[in-house]
């Protein structure tokens, strides 16, 4: 009998947390009375040791001790409008060779001149950030860097997505050649 009430007092507490009885989620195949306590003096458990119903619970209800509701996102966010009408540079001028093929070799330059926005890459635990490497005479080298943030007691999901970044050059582009190189770091 005292088996019969830790299980009841189980069913009824993975109910209440798995949100059993609330008005949009229904109770187990049973209906309500599956979790009350049988009459006949002996009570099975199921085969899977939890009450009627909770094997259908998403995965994201339960989760190993210790484990994070969200994993910590590190911040991110896109680049400030760039200054003026901005205007694409032209394909011929932006060697992006040595980048992975999922990146893009677009870059535009705001109406100063110096300002420039990359396309750089981010999603889950990693972060995307641009830096002027080089610049000389004919050519200005920028690096675009993903930044991996180890989750804490998270995981990451492995989405991707582009993120345009600002880079400011200390001269005015004029008719430089672009050269985008990728690089990878942990933080």
């Amino acid at each position: 009998m005292r088996n019969a009430k830790v299980l009841v007092a189980l069913a009824v507490g993975l109910c209440a947390l798995a949100g059993c009885g609330s008005d949009d989620q229904p109770f187990g195949a049973g209906g309500p009375s599956s979790t009350a306590p049988s009459t006949s003096g002996s009570v099975s458990p199921p085969a899977s040791g939890l009450p009627p119903g909770s094997a259908t619970l998403p995965s994201s209800t339960v989760r190993p001790p210790g484990q994070s509701e969200v994993p910590s996102q590190p911040p991110q966010s896109s680049a400030t409008p760039l200054p003026g009408s901005p205007t694409e540079v032209p394909p011929a001028r932006v060697d992006g060779t040595v980048l992975p093929e999922t990146y893009k070799s677009q870059v535009q330059v705001g109406s100063d001149g110096r300002t420039l926005m990359v396309i750089g890459q981010a999603g889950g635990c990693k972060t995307a950030s641009a830096e002027v490497t080089a610049e000389a005479a004919d050519q200005v080298i920028i690096t675009l860097v993903t930044t991996y943030y180890a989750p804490s007691g998270g995981v990451c999901t492995q989405e991707v997505r582009d993120v345009p970044l600002n880079v400011t050059l200390a001269a005015p582009l004029g008719e430089r050649k672009i050269v985008l190189e990728a690089r990878q770091e942990s933080a």
